[in-house]
């Protein structure tokens, strides 16, 4: 209290007398002083730091600390988005560049406020000169994260409606040239005038615990290239869906005017080349191309359209209180009702802020909460927008894929060691031949080695397992691919072979064609042929070379008759039963 008294000086409360404090330590022009007459002369009389505690009421402080929480809130947000596009595949996440580096610029503008809520710092210096940069060490780290999150906040969505206005409007889709040009462009231009700023402008505390810009050359070197990016951003934006919309309404009359065709004074309908087919499908694919660029990009576009509001609220907002500031100073007789007011009451700030209201020295306090509680909600808004419902189903399947049991693949021959049942085999090996007149099948490239009798590595021999028909004929055919060995016939025609109960035999081009009862008869007995196209002859004394050879069976009125040779034999075949034919003229 004595302290306090000493510093007081010749001033009346609840100023504090500025001669008192020689230190040049914090942010000098924060100080709010005003010359005040006495017995002495003309004295410097100024406000206890923080300033805000006496131009605002005693909720104000409760609301900086909720928005520092609320940036926590935002930034674990923030991070569980970025892991998931670390360690989840593409399919789940649909991660793309422009978006990651949105949401590490949201986590750097969030730091800002995190750090101080970690560190506790003081925000004065003295007893009226508020901490800066360079007295304050979070004031330095938290205010250099605010304005360059801030700014590459406004810098990637700037990035992100370039590069949706040219697949949109333009169509062309950005390459790596563009991937490059964004990477430099996010990273290097918010470094660099977040840079500028804090080497000519400098942070301060001003309210709360977080360090915001100093009003002094603010609107020069930050405020206006961040407006103007998030202005040339938005303009974008809206060129960009005032084109979908021309497209639509252009696809939709298009559509029209081609479901209802124009009939001609003489009954048939007439082409107009205004809503020829080519326009018609011009317009129809971009519409759909539209539809799927938008459906694929409004969440970022939502994101960033939010942002930009934010960051141009929160920066519409300080440079009201710049300006507000800088008017008080210039101009002390609108403050001085106020003063009065703090000096008749003994420093009662709760009887004097309808002054300060009235005097506009100050922002409006709800104003300056909203600013801060939008601007804290931007981390969780990155989750809710740019989250997706597959990313839960992701990580279910990443924690649950150590424990879930993989299904057993049967590869070649080492399946059969699970198990000793006939019915568990491989088609690996051809069956064994039925006839003489089958070419026996060598071993080749599609099999390894012949198992013995006992099998190889203790499997059971594959001579006794169930073999499928079918994997012979794949085996020789495969076989004869395989094995390439020129022989002196290389060059000429194959050797047709007829196979076993084949009812066709090759016919050269010309004999192509349906068979006709006129040409039948103009061949001679010997060229005659049965219904399958092989030549037959029927069995009679004068022709002994006749007998021995199958006849068919006419067909007659009543029950049919089958004979065994042209009829399918389930014993002795594979093939399917084919719908028996009867010669023409028997």
């Amino acid at each position: 209290m004595s302290n306090m008294t000493a510093e007081r000086g010749a001033c009346a409360a609840p100023f504090l007398q500025l001669s008192n404090f020689a230190s040049k330590v914090g942010y000098i022009p924060g100080r709010f002083c005003a010359p005040v007459p006495s017995i002495e002369g003309t004295i410097q009389c100024c406000l206890p730091c923080p300033i805000t505690d006496w131009v605002y009421s005693e909720e104000f402080d409760v609301v900086p600390k909720a928005a520092n929480w609320l940036n926590v809130a935002g930034m674990a947000c923030s991070v569980s988005l970025l892991i998931s596009y670390l360690i989840l595949p593409l399919k789940r996440t649909n991660r793309h560049y422009l978006t990651i580096g949105l949401v590490v610029a949201v986590c750097c503008l969030q730091l800002g406020f995190i750090i101080p809520l970690a560190a506790q710092p003081d925000q004065c210096h003295d007893a009226i000169t508020p901490n800066d940069m360079y007295s304050d060490r979070t004031c330095a780290f938290s205010g250099a994260f605010l304005l360059f999150g801030g700014f590459a906040a406004i810098t990637w969505g700037f990035l992100r409606s370039v590069s949706i206005h040219l697949q949109i409007c333009w169509q062309v889709v950005p390459g790596t040239k563009f991937f490059w040009a964004s990477i430099l462009t996010g990273l290097a231009l918010p470094a660099a005038f977040a840079a500028a700023a804090l080497a000519v402008t400098g942070t301060s505390y001003r309210f709360g615990e977080t360090c915001h810009i100093n009003h002094q050359k603010a609107l020069d070197d930050y405020w206006v290239p961040l407006l103007g990016f998030a202005a040339v951003s938005t303009i974008l934006q809206f060129i960009t869906f005032g084109y979908c919309i021309k497209v639509y309404v252009k696809a939709l009359f298009a559509d029209d005017n081609n479901s209802t065709s124009q009939i001609s004074s003489s009954g048939l309908p007439s082409y107009n080349s205004r809503t020829g087919s080519v326009k018609t499908v011009t317009a129809g694919q971009a519409y759909r191309r539209i539809r799927k660029v938008i459906a694929l990009q409004w969440r970022g576009t939502v994101i960033v359209l939010i942002i930009i509001v934010n960051v141009v609220f929160l920066s519409i907002v300080f440079v009201q209180m710049d300006n507000t500031v800088t008017a008080a100073m210039q101009d002390l007789g609108k403050a001085e009702p106020w003063i009065l007011c703090l000096v008749i009451n003994g420093g009662d700030k709760n009887a004097c802020l309808n002054q300060v209201k009235e005097s506009g020295l100050v922002t409006n306090e709800a104003t300056v909460m909203a600013v801060l509680i939008l601007l804290s909600l931007n981390g969780i808004w990155t989750l809710l927008l740019l989250g997706r419902t597959s990313m839960i189903i992701g990580w279910i399947d990443l924690i649950r894929r150590p424990f879930a049991r993989r299904p057993t693949d049967f590869v070649s021959v080492d399946a059969r060691r699970f198990s000793n049942s006939p019915k568990n085999y491989e088609m690996i090996t051809s069956p064994p031949s039925r006839s003489d007149h089958t070419p026996k099948i060598r071993e080749t490239g599609l099999t390894s080695h012949p198992l013995t009798k006992e099998g190889a590595d203790g499997l059971s021999p594959l001579g006794e397992s169930p073999q499928s028909p079918s994997s012979r004929y794949a085996s020789d055919y495969f076989s004869k691919e395989i094995e390439y060995n020129p022989g002196p016939n290389f060059g000429k025609d194959a050797e047709y072979r007829s196979p076993k109960l084949s009812f066709s035999t090759p016919r050269p081009p010309s004999s192509g064609g349906a068979m006709t009862r006129s040409r039948e008869n103009s061949m001679t007995f010997s060229q005659r042929v049965d219904g399958w196209g092989r030549p037959f002859s029927t069995p009679r004394e004068d022709n002994p070379a006749s007998f021995g050879r199958p006849s068919p069976v006419r067909r007659e009125s009543g029950a049919r008759s089958f004979t065994p040779t042209y009829e399918w034999d389930p014993a002795s075949t594979h093939a399917k039963p084919s719908r028996r034919q009867e010669p023409f003229g028997v």
